[in-house]
C-alpha cells in the first residue's frame, strides 16, 4: 500500500501524513467571502482542496471537512484598512449586506456543484459564530495579547515567538506602506485587528455588541474560532490559496496558539494562483476576473472542462488560462470521454480493477497530489493491451479522485444554453424549496429531449 506524502507549507517540505487520531482526519478549508461571484482562480483552489479530500477518502481515511462562509464584513485590505467588502457589495447592487451574502453563498454553492466539488460536512457562517469569536478574543485579552486603539482591539504580534514561521518573512524588512497600509495607532506593522469598532458617525449594516463596544470581528479571528469549534482536537489539515500564507494564515496561527498554548494545525497546504495569459494574476480588486458561469456555462461548455484542465497542472504551480488552454482542455476532456465510451459494452459485463495500475495511480496521487502524473497513468491504463471491461472498471475507480463524471459518458452530453438556463432556474427553485416551480422546470427540460435525475443534493441532466 502506498503511503500519503503531502507538502507542508509550515516545514516547507514533503512529509508523511498521519492524522492526529487514528484514521480520522479533520480538514478545514477557507471558504469564500460572499460579496461577489467566485472567479475561476478562486475555484482552482477549491478544486485542489476537493482533490485532497478525494485522495484522503481514496486512502480510506474517515473525514470531517469544515468550510467557513465569510458573510461578515471585513475590510478589503489584509491589514484591516480600506472598504468593507460586504458594504461595498451592497452599495454596488442596491441591496442589504445580508441579501448580498445570501445570494453569493448560493452562487458559490452552485459553482462547486457544477465542478463536482464535494460539499463540506459543515458549512459555518461567520455571522452565526460571533459569540464564539468574542469569547476567543476575551481569552487573548486575559492572556495579555491584546491592546486597544481608537478603532479596535488589536493582537500584539511582538508577544509571539516566531510569528513568521509559516511565511518565513523577514519582518525587519517589512515596512508599512505599499501593500501594508499605514495605521499609526498600531504598535507593530504586523499587528492585526481582532475587533473593529463601528464608526461613531454612521451605522453599519453588520455590527454586534461586545465587551469593548459595538463593532464587528476581524477577518482572521473567525477561522480560528470556527476551526476549533467544529474540529476540536482534530486539527490535521488547513488549506487555502498561497495569498493566505503571509497574513491570514500567519495570523490564525499566532492568535490560536496564543489562546490555547498548543500547536494549531499540523499541516498547512496552499494552492497556487491562476494567471490570465501573460502572467497577470486574476483578482476581483482590479475587476479582471472570470466567472464559471460567464466563461463556461453561458458558452455551452461543460464546467468539468475546467476541472480537467486543473488536473494537468500541479496544485503548487501557477496555472495559465487562455482561450487556447481552454480549447485544449475542452478537446482533452472530449478525447478522454471518447476513450471511455469505446470501452463501454454492456454485453461484456462488469470488469475487475487492475491492481498494478491502481497501485501506480495511488503512488501518483499520494505523492503530494501529483495529478499530472496520475492523468498520464489514466492514459496508460486506457491504452493497455488488456481486457476492455477491466480497463473501464479501473478508470472509473480512478474517477473517484478525478471527479470527471466518466461513469456518465454516453449519457451526459454538452447541453445547449437554453437547457443550462432552465437547469439554473430549477437549482434555484430547489434551493428555495419551490417545488411547484421545480416540477414545471423539470417538465420544460424534459420536453427539450433531456432526462432529469435528482439525488439528495445534486441534479444530473443528460440527453434521452
Amino acid at each position: 500500500m502506498s503511503t500519503l506524502i503531502l507538502y507542508n507549507t509550515l516545514s516547507r517540505s514533503k512529509e508523511l501524513f498521519r492524522p492526529l487520531h487514528e484514521d480520522y482526519v479533520g480538514l478545514y478549508t477557507c471558504g469564500p467571502t460572499v460579496y461577489n461571484y467566485a472567479h475561476i482562480g478562486n475555484l482552482r483552489t477549491y478544486i485542489f482542496e476537493d482533490t485532497l479530500k478525494r485522495v484522503l477518502l481514496f486512502n480510506n481515511f474517515r473525514l470531517k471537512h469544515v468550510m467557513n462562509i465569510t458573510d461578515v464584513g471585513h475590510l478589503t485590505g489584509d491589514r484591516d484598512m480600506g472598504e468593507d467588502k460586504m458594504e461595498k457589495g451592497a452599495a454596488r447592487e442596491g441591496k442589504t449586506a445580508w441579501d448580498i451574502a445570501e445570494f453569493y453563498t448560493r452562487a458559490f454553492q452552485k459553482d462547486i456543484d457544477q465542478l463536482n466539488i464535494l460539499p463540506p460536512d459543515v458549512w459555518c457562517k461567520a455571522t452565526d459564530t460571533i459569540p464564539d469569536q468574542v469569547a476567543l478574543i476575551r481569552t487573548l485579552e486575559e492572556k495579555g495579547y491584546t491592546y486597544q486603539t481608537g478603532d479596535g482591539i488589536y493582537f500584539d504580534t511582538s508577544r509571539v515567538e516566531n510569528y513568521a514561521k509559516l511565511s518565513n518573512q523577514n519582518l525587519d524588512a517589512l515596512q508599512e506602506g505599499a501593500r501594508v497600509e499605514k495605521n499609526p495607532a498600531k504598535r507593530n506593522p504586523t499587528d492585526f485587528a481582532l475587533w473593529k469598532f463601528s464608526p461613531e458617525d454612521a451605522k453599519r449594516q453588520m455590527e454586534w455588541d461586545s465587551p469593548w463596544g459595538k463593532g464587528f470581528p476581524g477577518w482572521h479571528i473567525e477561522c480560528s474560532a470556527m476551526s476549533m469549534m467544529f474540529l476540536d482536537d482534530h486539527l490535521d489539515i488547513h488549506c487555502g490559496g498561497t495569498d493566505h500564507i503571509d497574513v491570514h494564515h500567519t495570523n490564525e496561527i499566532a492568535q490560536s496558539e496564543a489562546a490555547t498554548g498548543k500547536k494549531f494545525f499540523n499541516f498547512w497546504m496552499h494552492g497556487a494562483f491562476l494567471n490570465i495569459a501573460g502572467g497577470k494574476k486574476m483578482a476581483k480588486s482590479v475587476d479582471n476576473f472570470l466567472t464559471l458561469d460567464a466563461t463556461f456555462t453561458q458558452n455551452g461548455i461543460n464546467p468539468l472542462v475546467y476541472r480537467f484542465a486543473a488536473c494537468l497542472t500541479h496544485y503548487r504551480k501557477p496555472m495559465e488560462f487562455s482561450d487556447e488552454s481552454l480549447e485544449a482542455a475542452r478537446n482533452g476532456l472530449a478525447h478522454l470521454q471518447n476513450q471511455v465510451r469505446s470501452l463501454m459494452d454492456p454485453q461484456k459485463g462488469e470488469g475487475k480493477i487492475l491492481p498494478d495500475f491502481r497501485l501506480r495511480f495511488m503512488e501518483a496521487i499520494n505523492d503530494d497530489l501529483n495529478m499530472p502524473r496520475a492523468m498520464a497513468i489514466v492514459q496508460e491504463t486506457l491504452k493497455a493491451d488488456l481486457d476492455e471491461a477491466d480497463r473501464l472498471a479501473t478508470v472509473l475507480d480512478f474517477d473517484r479522485v478525478l471527479a470527471l463524471d466518466l461513469d456518465l459518458v454516453g449519457k451526459e452530453e454538452r447541453l445547449p444554453k437554453e437547457v443550462f438556463k432552465l437547469i439554473e432556474e430549477r437549482r434555484k427553485a430547489r434551493t428555495e424549496k419551490d417545488w411547484k416551480a421545480s416540477d414545471r422546470l423539470r417538465d420544460e427540460i424534459q420536453a427539450l429531449g433531456y432526462t432529469v435525475q435528482d439525488a439528495k443534493d445534486k441534479m444530473k441532466v443528460f440527453k434521452k
